[in-house]
């Protein structure tokens, strides 16, 4: 088929797809005059908060790419600390948060927008962890494979709280995943704090870190759990020296310690007031049309 004759079909294709759609459309809306209360509902789905946010990270090739691009440059760093090693010189080894960071929950959120439910929920997000249906964040498997290869450590640190089997539900994970260093030694979790310090300096005891990865600042240093967006971007712009080397961070817009600086919580409620938060920070700065 020549490509005048393929761009032909393509046109017709595209304009029988694009008919099909304003034929629901039209469908939907008389369907609506006759339920009020179902399109009200299914239209409260179409404007949930999470949509946009949760299509990025479900879909998009540029999210998959940051993610590629993250542990590229992760190798590098890794690469130049192995050049520079010198005898007696420490171990060395790399630190990684573990969700959103080496592997992904999309199918936690696509569970949150299908129940209509647009903030994270915690019950949910138990319920659901334990269950395996996470999925390695790309590139994380192969970059801890060339640690590995490598001789340099890889540890895992998370927080979590599933109750008592929190660390046996994270360790399957590992496990699940066949990441390597999958043992008690390479992995720490933290039930009753968001504080990953202590971890980092008992890493930092017996190695050298080439480098630390995570979807959170406070990943990297715990100065960044404030309550205060201005703060935080001030301790960034005071860091920004440090991303891309001694830490290299991941893109997540569902959430993070970043929604604390919003909220004043991590897990903020699904209320009314918080949703006038929310779009208090998505117009921070916008244009007033003058």
């Amino acid at each position: 088929m020549s490509k005048p004759e393929k761009s032909v079909q393509a046109d017709s294709e595209r304009r029988r797809v694009l008919g099909l759609l304003l034929a629901g459309g039209a469908t939907a809306t008389a369907c609506a005059a006759q339920n009020g209360k179902r399109a009200e509902s299914g239209d409260e789905d179409l404007r949930n908060s999470l949509l946009w946010a949760a299509a990025w990270k479900q879909t998009a090739a540029e999210y998959f790419a940051l993610c590629h691009q993250a542990y590229n440059l992760a190798r590098l760093r890794v690469d130049l600390a192995l050049d520079k090693r010198a005898a007696g010189d420490k171990p060395l080894a790399v630190i990684t948060d573990l969700d959103n960071t080496a592997m992904h929950a999309r199918s936690y959120w696509g569970y949150l927008i299908n129940q209509g439910l647009d903030f994270f929920d915690d019950s949910i997000w138990d319920e659901w962890l334990p269950k395996n249906q996470i999925t390695a964040a790309p590139g994380a498997k192969d970059f801890f494979d060339y640690c590995s290869a490598r001789n340099v450590d890889v540890f895992y640190v998370t927080n979590r709280d599933q109750g008592e089997r929190t660390y046996e539900y994270a360790m399957k994970q590992l496990e699940f995943l066949e990441f390597p260093f999958a043992d008690d030694e390479h992995l720490y979790v933290f039930r009753d704090s968001s504080d990953k310090s202590p971890a980092r300096a008992e890493v930092r005891s017996k190695f050298q870190i080439a480098v630390m990865l995570g979807d959170n600042l406070n990943d990297y240093q715990r100065d960044y759990y404030v309550t205060d967006i201005a703060e935080r971007l001030r301790l960034m712009e005071r860091d920004r020296d440090h991303f891309g080397r001694e830490f290299i961070l991941l893109p997540n817009p569902t959430d993070g310690h970043w929604v604390r600086a919003i909220f004043g919580d991590s897990e903020p409620q699904p209320t009314r007031e918080n949703r006038h938060l929310l779009k208090q920070a998505a117009t921070y700065i916008a244009w007033d049309g003058q």
